[in-house]
């Protein structure tokens, strides 16, 4: 065992805090240092020589944009607190000022790491792969002839340079907006001014050449031609830099009439919030600097220096290049036999439900021909009565919206429960209400004082025995393309209680009255916390060597939920837990969390549903186990609109756990949190790639033509694992 973990394991034990004898900084690890060690993760799959060259390209873009959230929300918002003066300790006992310092430690730390994977590998690789990052400097005269006419004809037209001086004040400059400071000199009077041109972000970050084979940051496309913005005067220096704003939606609902239209002035509101991070070049002029940073309101320690092009998120544009030879293999979703029809034949979907729970597993499990199928076959069938949606995000061209569109032209009751509040997708969500009203569905906004996160679709439908509710219920968002790149799971069924119960919450969402106890769902506010606080602590009331929980979600925050399962730890169950992103609990301390385990699976897909485990979960010995869209986050659990589901079926159940197991066997993606709160990545001894194996175990399903898991959890025992 390191010194460092010895030191800290010894510090564990020290006396004077009544919650298992440990104070908060030992107990929790902070959630913001939390999030970048998911973007280090991230960041480390750019750094894996084994994953193809244009995919950790793809992982550099992902890390970039990541980063921006986080400071445009996390940083944003401790800033605003030392702003106001408040002290606010967060739950490992840090102050706002303390957290920041670490941030920017860390971020610097990650910054040289993403200088290192980018110039000293990802550029060079590339570049021997035929794709070249390639600067004006080195360009023959053809391929500056061509930028010269790409410049005049599609870039000169949108500039709109900007001077600084006393009569034109300062320029507000738009966040996450790539720009040049310019230095700029009158050759007669020898006097210096300064000027700022805007990179248009409507046009490529990268300028692909039309071989193909190299592209040119559009800033230095702009740089060579300055003289054209600046005619008769001299360019001393231009340095690129880009400005992160709080971004983060403040909306005082009590006192808004209409939530739509207050959505859409905040999101005006949201270009002018304060700036909280100066990004540049390592090389700008100092002088440039003691322009930016007063008027920007910003000091020293907002600025990050980088020696790789700014916004990395720009490599989305080389990733698209058609280069199969450097990316992964295609992924293909199949259509499990449970929905797949004869032929031509289009399966009946509700006959093919009333035989039973139909459990679904994204990407691996098609989206388009299950759930999207499920949707577009209520839009038409003249059976079916009222479809009601929730919505929270969902992609710009999306069929589900469609066929809600259709299933209200042709008289159906429609509803859809369009989250208008959904962090970063609000202008989209609006856009996707306004079109929905008119074609007649009935749009409800979300309820005051909540976001409504749930995952939920319910079907009524008109049969000869009477009416009949099919319910959709999963863990991931109604959207086609995410669906293809988000690991998620859900539930297709027509079970009477499931269905009662979203006709419940849906009444709840739409009209007035409190939630009333459901009968199967668990749903937040209200019901969800404590009845998972009951089902943690009552495995620790079970029989010696039988308490066992495993959990799989997002983020684990929640201080409560945290020291629930530090007291079943205490109390002999074994617990673990997949984490893909930010997890304040601390694993394996002696006295504290003895029986806790933490990995998380970062990969080709977003790891994103969440699964809950309980060996004893009804208090008779049986196993429980419950799907949906909660994170175990206070805003999850107290601030937004959230739906478990149970899964009862044991040949389900089975699935569920196939799972969970394949995602406690990798040791290809899965990393290990240790109890001093470093990453450590699991060495591979075996080589499980959970993605790998989940995807070929659905293409054995589907050859096999059962729904039944027996033979793959056969498998999943047998001498490869």
């Amino acid at each position: 065992m390191a010194a460092h973990l010895e030191d800290f394991i010894e510090g564990a034990h020290r006396p004077g805090d009544p919650r298992h004898g440990a104070s908060d900084q030992i107990r929790l690890l902070n959630r913001e240092l939390s999030w970048l060690d998911f973007d280090a993760r991230v960041l480390s799959l750019a750094d894996t020589p084994s994953v193809p060259l244009l995919e950790r390209a793809k992982f550099l873009a992902i890390f970039s944009s990541n980063l921006d959230e986080f400071f445009q929300v996390r940083v944003a918002g401790l800033k605003d607190q030392l702003a106001a003066g408040l002290g606010r300790v967060s739950a490992d006992g840090l102050e706002p000022a303390e957290q920041l310092d670490a941030i920017r430690t860390r971020v610097v730390e990650l910054g040289a790491h993403v200088d290192r994977i980018f110039l000293g590998e990802v550029a060079p690789g590339l570049a021997d792969g035929g794709i070249r990052l390639s600067d004006w400097a080195s360009l023959d005269d053809d391929d500056r002839a061509y930028l010269v006419e790409f410049f005049e004809h599609q870039v000169f037209p949108v500039l709109t340079p900007l001077a600084v001086d006393p009569s034109h004040p300062f320029p507000y400059i738009s966040n996450l907006s790539l720009n040049l400071a310019v230095t700029v000199r009158d050759p007669e009077t020898l006097e210096r001014r300064f000027a700022r041109v805007k990179v248009p972000n409507l046009l490529p970050r990268f300028v692909v050449m039309p071989d193909g084979e190299r592209y040119v940051p559009l800033e230095q496309v702009i740089a060579e031609h300055l003289g054209a913005l600046f005619p008769g005067m001299e360019v001393s220096s231009h340095e690129a830099f880009r400005v992160t704003r709080n971004a983060d939606l403040t909306l005082e609902e009590e006192e808004a009439d209409d939530l739509l239209a207050a959505v859409e002035v905040e999101l005006r509101r949201r270009r002018f919030g304060r700036a909280v991070r100066l990004e540049t070049s390592s090389s700008i002029d100092p002088e440039t600097l003691d322009l930016l940073l007063p008027e920007l309101d910003l000091e020293a320690a907002d600025v990050y220096r980088s020696e790789s092009p700014l916004d990395l998120g720009g490599l989305w544009d080389v990733w698209a290049l058609p280069r199969p030879d450097l990316k992964d293999e295609p992924h293909t979703s199949v259509t499990q036999p449970s929905l797949a029809g004869s032929g031509a034949e289009t399966p009946n979907l509700f006959a093919r439900i009333r035989r039973g729970d139909i459990f679904l597993h994204h990407p691996y499990d098609s989206f388009t021909t299950s759930v999207g199928a499920f949707i577009r076959q209520a839009a038409i069938d003249p059976k079916v009565l009222a479809i009601k949606q929730t919505l929270y995000r969902t992609s710009s061209d999306s069929p589900i919206v469609a066929s809600l569109i259709r299933a209200a032209e042709s008289g159906k009751q429609v509803v859809a429960l369009v989250e208008v509040k959904a962090r970063f997708d609000e202008q989209a969500n609006v856009t996707w209400a306004r079109a929905l009203e008119q074609a007649g569905v009935h749009v409800v906004y979300g309820l005051v004082g909540l976001k409504t996160h749930s995952k939920t679709a319910l079907v009524v439908r008109q049969e000869d025995d009477g009416i009949r509710r099919y319910c959709h219920v999963g863990t991931g968002n109604y959207n086609e393309r995410t669906a293809r790149l988000y690991e998620d799971v859900g539930l297709l069924t027509c079970d009477p209680e499931i269905g009662a119960d979203l006709t419940q919450l849906f009444n709840y969402l739409t009209g007035y009255g409190r939630q009333e106890r459901f009968r199967k769902l668990m749903v937040a506010p209200g019901q969800l916390r404590p009845r998972l606080a009951d089902l943690i602590a009552q495995e620790a009331t079970m029989p010696a060597g039988t308490g066992r929980i495993i959990m799989k979600m997002n983020s684990l925050v929640d201080v409560e939920m945290i020291d629930a399962l530090y007291a079943a730890s205490a109390g002999g169950v074994e617990i673990d837990l997949i984490i893909r992103g930010i997890c304040c609990l601390r694993p394996g301390v002696p006295g504290l969390s003895d029986r806790i385990r933490v990995r998380s699976i970062v990969g080709r897909f977003l790891e994103h549903s969440r699964l809950f485990h309980f060996a004893n979960g009804n208090g008779t010995g049986r196993p429980g186990y419950w799907f949906g869209s909660a994170d175990l986050m206070p805003r999850n659990l107290d601030r937004r609109v959230e739906a478990v589901v149970p899964v009862s079926q044991p040949h389900l159940q089975a699935r569920v756990h196939q799972v969970l197991d394949v995602a406690l066997s990798d040791d290809e993606l899965a990393w290990e949190l240790l109890p001093d709160g470093a990453w450590r990545k699991v060495p591979t001894t075996v080589g499980v790639n959970s993605h790998v194996t989940l995807a070929r175990l659905a293409r054995e399903r589907a050859r096999t033509h059962t729904s039944e898991p027996g033979s793959d959890a056969k498998d999943l025992r047998g001498s490869a694992w």
